[in-house]
C-alpha cells in the first residue's frame, strides 16, 4: 500500500484549523453532558480531520481519485462485450469459449 501525500499544504492548514476548531467545541461541550455520544462522534471525526492535515494523506480523496482513474479507462475499451471477454464467434456451432491460459 503505497500512502504519498495526495492534499496540497492549503488544503491541509485548513484542515487542521477547522479540526482543532471543532474538536475544541466538542471537548467543551462534552464536558458539560458527557453522556451525550454525538459530541464524542463528532470529535472523533473533528480529530482524523486534523490528522489528515498533519500527514496530509486523505483517503476519500485517494478512493475518489481512483474510481476515477478506473471509469477513465473504462471509457477507452472498444469492446462492447460486457462480461463475454471469453467468447468468441458465437455464430459458431460449438459456442465453445477461449481459453486464454
Amino acid at each position: 500500500m503505497n500512502i504519498k501525500p495526495n492534499i496540497g499544504i492549503l488544503n491541509a492548514l485548513i484542515r487542521i484549523t477547522a479540526g482543532l476548531a471543532i474538536l475544541s467545541w466538542c471537548t467543551a461541550k462534552l464536558v458539560k453532558q458527557p453522556w451525550r455520544d454525538s459530541y464524542f462522534f463528532v470529535a472523533i471525526c473533528a480529530a482524523m480531520k486534523v490528522a489528515e492535515g498533519i500527514v496530509r494523506y486523505c483517503p476519500m480523496t485517494a478512493l475518489f481519485e481512483k474510481c476515477q482513474y478506473m471509469v477513465k479507462e473504462e471509457g477507452n475499451t472498444a469492446d462492447s462485450m460486457d462480461g463475454l471477454e471469453g467468447l468468441t464467434n458465437l455464430t459458431d456451432e460449438y459456442h465453445t469459449p477461449l481459453n486464454p491460459t
